[in-house]
């Protein structure tokens, strides 16, 4: 039987599908599995599970949280955040770093539960208020979607985000979505000041394609971007959205010690963005490769 578009497009859904199902189930424990709120530096906290990043920026005017988990992760993180002495209902503002379902999947039930308004980039709140529905990527995979959440508020690189004392800084860094972002700050602490990053990585997820047949037009372009901005970085601490990138079980053990020295880790955040670039380049040749031999 002859394949046409149709019937290989659909094929790679099957595939990407199978494939989606089997990482969260492999993952599933990580990713919900209960971890107690640790303190990262000054105001940051990450009260999420034990491998999905979920942080709290705390002030005298309310709280900042940036992504959640799982859709049944709510729970967890009122627990985390109840455990520091502070309220989820005092939340204020949502953020997140990426729009993919592992990240998103409890705003819309947060937002209800707290009132606080939800900000994004432009290209994930398209994804973001569908549900998941319009990422090129997953869009379409009932394992993937996630309750839509309206967006109060479109950020922008550069923009600066500030609640009481709390300030931050955007800074677009698309590819892994096409919204991706991370957000920069300072934290003063015992005479030292820190520069800290909360670092959207860009990793390729299985199946994305970057410049033959790309994901979404200029996916390349924005992972090397991406790539480049943040070779460009100096953070003393930095964090992600996976405790797995940044090497959170490497650096912390339940009960340890606060110190802000825990996290101070440059050369951490240089070494695994030149991997995911390389990574990158790997890919950039296979499908250079490929479309030779087509």
């Amino acid at each position: 039987m002859r394949m046409t578009r149709h019937h290989l497009a659909r094929l790679a859904g099957l595939v990407l599908l199978g494939w989606t199902t089997l990482a969260l189930a492999a993952a599933n424990d990580e990713w919900t599995r209960p971890f107690p709120a640790v303190h990262i530096v000054g105001n940051l906290y990450a009260v999420g599970t034990y491998d999905l990043q979920s942080f709290l920026l705390t002030s005298d005017e309310g709280h900042i949280l940036i992504n959640t988990g799982l859709k049944d992760s709510t729970a967890q993180i009122r627990a985390n955040i109840e455990s520091l002495g502070f309220r989820l209902e005092d939340v204020k503002i949502l953020l997140t770093m990426q729009a993919h379902f592992d990240h998103t999947a409890a705003l819309a039930e947060i937002k209800s539960l707290t009132g606080a308004q939800m900000w994004a980039t432009k290209k994930d709140a398209r994804v973001l208020e569908d549900g998941g529905a319009s990422d090129p990527h997953f869009g379409g995979n009932p394992v993937t979607a996630f309750a839509p959440v309206k967006v109060d508020r479109i950020i922008r690189q550069g923009d600066v985000i500030t609640l009481g004392k709390t300030t931050l800084t955007v800074y677009e860094h698309p590819g892994h979505t096409e919204g991706s972002s991370s957000y920069g700050m300072t934290a003063s602490e015992g005479g030292k000041t820190y520069n800290v990053l909360i670092a959207n990585m860009g990793t390729i997820n299985p199946g994305k394609r970057l410049f033959l047949n790309p994901t979404y037009p200029g996916c390349g372009r924005d992972f090397a971007e991406t790539y480049a901005a943040q070779r460009a970085m100096n953070p003393d601490i930095w964090v992600a959205a996976h405790a797995s990138q940044y090497g959170l079980h490497d650096k912390y053990k339940p009960g340890q010690s606060y110190s802000p020295e825990t996290f101070v880790d440059p050369d951490g955040f240089h070494a695994a963005v030149e991997k995911l670039d390389q990574i990158f380049l790997r890919q950039v040749l296979a499908e250079q490769l490929e479309g030779e031999q087509s």
